[in-house]
């Protein structure tokens, strides 16, 4: 397939370098355009990605996935923008279809199917189970939103994609429980500066308890085994901290 030259691959980067070059060379199957944003890593992220043809731009990490991502666009020359993660993977079929998206003059949000692979296995139910995210769209008239579970916004149709994205996420369980303390944290910095108040009765005790209840029963974690529950348990934990954190900011 020849590749597009009216897109830019970006690929948000800290300490990367185990996944670098495979999220490099699965975007080339794209475009030869690849942008990594760096927030300084210390390992051979950097290196590897200059090695390897991407262009390269530094941006101090402060607990804001949005500004991190918005960041991105004054690098970016091409009509389109892609962002990935640097340990997702496009499949032929998404390729194929971004291709095609991006010279059809049909301008839009896109979104396709991420399916999540941790802990050595794949899930298809519950916290881990597919998802779907919107990463495609035209580099002017889209901004970013959000300090963490970011989203762009734009006046553009949202359109939805046939590929999917495969996420190689959590190694260990040691991992994915530090990435929730560090989401929780930085969720209540976002709702503390959105003027949001924390509830004892609603935030504390029916949010968490809700929490479990839609990834575990409306969400089927129930069919992922013991570590279904345990995940679905987990996911109500950081529910928990994340207004415990913002009512320990001052909200008392």
């Amino acid at each position: 397939m020849e590749r597009a030259d009216n897109i830019t691959v970006v690929i948000l980067t800290k300490n990367e370098e185990k996944d670098i070059f495979d999220a490099i060379k699965n975007a080339q199957k794209l475009t030869d355009k690849v942008l990594i944003v760096d927030s300084g890593s210390t390992d051979k992220t950097v290196a590897l990605a200059e090695a390897n043809n991407a262009k390269v731009v530094y941006r101090a990490w402060d607990n804001d996935f949005a500004a991190q991502r918005n960041f991105a666009l004054q690098h970016v020359d091409t009509d389109w923008i892609l962002y990935l993660d640097a340990d997702e993977r496009m499949n032929d079929g998404l390729i194929a279809d971004i291709a095609k998206a991006t010279v059809s003059d049909r301008e839009a949000l896109y979104r396709f199917e991420r399916r999540n692979s941790a802990f050595g296995r794949d899930f298809k139910y519950g916290v881990l189970g597919p998802d779907s995210v919107v990463r495609l769209f035209p580099s002017k008239g889209v901004k970013w939103e959000g300090k963490v579970h970011e989203r762009p916004v734009g006046e553009f149709p949202e359109k939805t994609l046939k590929g999917y994205l495969k996420h190689y996420t959590y190694a260990s369980f040691d991992e994915y429980l530090e990435k929730m303390n560090k989401y929780a944290s930085i969720g209540a910095e976002d709702r503390k500066l959105r003027g949001k108040k924390c509830s004892v009765l609603k935030d504390l005790v029916f949010r968490p308890a809700f929490a479990f209840f839609k990834m575990y029963f409306l969400k089927a974690g129930v069919l992922e085994g013991w570590l279904g529950f345990v995940l679905c348990l987990n996911y109500a934990n950081y529910t928990l901290n994340k207004y415990v954190k913002l009512k320990m900011m001052g909200d008392n």
